[in-house]
């Protein structure tokens, strides 16, 4: 891709303005209410709303896995059927909405399952721009992750703290806020605590900048991340 090309991400991409849809709010969604999500997100409701569903549609798209189910207390257990296949094909190509999507197969939209985690904007000089949320969610029971995404070369799972690890070691290529993210994560002993940990949590959205570093120059990081990154180039 011609940004972040030969990076690994999480799984993610562009809000869909169709993502933006009072309707799906109001006849299938589970979870904090779009307002709770804006005041997390740091976004008007509108936003919020369309955060959150870009961000379970992003997650169906490139990986299979759905935040999604018949009730709003269950999940979709299985999606590598062919018709999920079409659908999911669909939804890539823009040929379907989320919020179409979901109403067609009556199923309710698990914002329940989400976390928020942190925001990212692109620094000042890079030609593309992007202000980046990060969630976090808890691989639903019974589904399974699929090397789908057309926008990649290549689908690898594996723990947050083994990604810190190889980024570190020069096996896995990360842009900073993809390993800092990694990082953090990793410091928490299980997927129930980071999700316990995600519930208190609000978007401060950060741009990096240039910093001394030596005699070079790094990008800078959020205050709270710093003491991570410098434990591990004690150890390193």
């Amino acid at each position: 891709m011609d940004f972040a090309g030969g990076m690994c991400v999480f799984p993610g991409g562009g809000v869909d303005q169709r993502d933006d849809d009072a309707e799906v709010e109001a006849s299938g969604w589970a979870g904090p209410s779009a307002a709770a999500w804006a005041a997390q997100l740091g976004v008007d409701e509108d936003l919020a709303r369309a955060l959150v569903c870009a961000a379970v549609r992003e997650t169906f798209e490139e990986s299979g896995v759905l935040l999604a189910g018949p009730s709003a207390d269950s999940v979709v257990a299985d999606t590598t059927g062919a018709d999920w296949e079409a659908d999911r094909v669909a939804l890539e190509t823009r040929a379907l909405a989320m919020t179409d999507f979901l109403a067609r197969r009556g199923l309710v939209l698990r914002t329940d399952l989400l976390g928020v985690w942190d925001g990212w904007l692109t620094p000042i000089f890079e030609p593309k721009r992007y202000r980046t949320w990060f969630f976090v969610a808890q691989l639903p029971e019974g589904q399974v992750t699929r090397d789908v995404s057309t926008e990649s070369s290549e689908v690898v799972w594996l723990g947050a703290a083994d990604a810190a690890d190889q980024a570190d070691a020069g096996t896995l290529a990360m842009l900073p806020p993809t390993y800092l993210t990694c990082l953090e994560v990793g410091q928490h002993p299980s997927t129930a605590a980071v999700r316990a940990a995600a519930d208190g949590r609000s978007v401060d959205m950060f741009m990096p900048e240039v910093e001394p570093l030596g005699e070079g120059l790094t990008l800078s990081m959020p205050d709270r991340l710093r003491p991570l990154v410098a434990a591990r180039r004690t150890v390193g």
